[in-house]
């Protein structure tokens, strides 16, 4: 049992400030690695044989290649991105646009408001308005008409 034992406080305080200092550098540079080459394949105006030699720099001289490539192409790295998200917010946007709008005809709540719009203006009668409250609030109102809410509180 010759060999030593190290205990915790064998280890300095400032050697655990140096050590949690080399771990975080560690996981910047292969997260700033990542960044690069993930922006290699973003980039749209750059060529398939530009792309291929960059990469090749970027995975043979790592260090090098990531630091060259940011000198030179890191101005529009930014660029590159925002643009990409903002193609993905307008991507969502129109997803969500065009599912709102195939949802199948208005919801019970526009429904209760136009009857209501009605009401106020004097289309329908109090009595009216109550039935076909109630049949958009069964389910089965205007939104299951194709007329929509006129149709349903003239039918009534």
């Amino acid at each position: 049992m010759n060999a030593q034992t190290y205990l915790a406080y064998d280890y300095p305080l400032l050697s655990v400030f140096w050590s949690m200092l080399w771990f975080f550098l560690w996981i910047m540079w292969f997260i700033l690695l990542f960044r690069v080459v993930v922006d290699i394949f973003r980039d749209h105006e750059m060529s398939g044989w530009g792309k291929a030699g960059w990469l090749v720099f970027v995975i043979v001289l790592p260090f090098l290649g990531v630091f060259v490539y940011v000198i030179a192409r890191g101005k529009n790295m930014g660029h590159r991105e925002i643009a990409q998200a903002r193609a993905q917010q307008e991507a969502f946007d129109s997803y969500v646009r065009e599912t709102a709008r195939s949802g199948g005809g208005s919801s019970s709540v526009d429904d209760l408001a136009k009857l209501s719009e009605m009401r106020s203006r004097g289309d329908i009668t109090d009595d009216d308005y109550r039935r076909a409250k109630e049949l958009v609030l069964s389910g089965s109102g205007a939104s299951d008409r194709a007329g929509g809410v006129g149709s349903s509180a003239n039918h009534l």
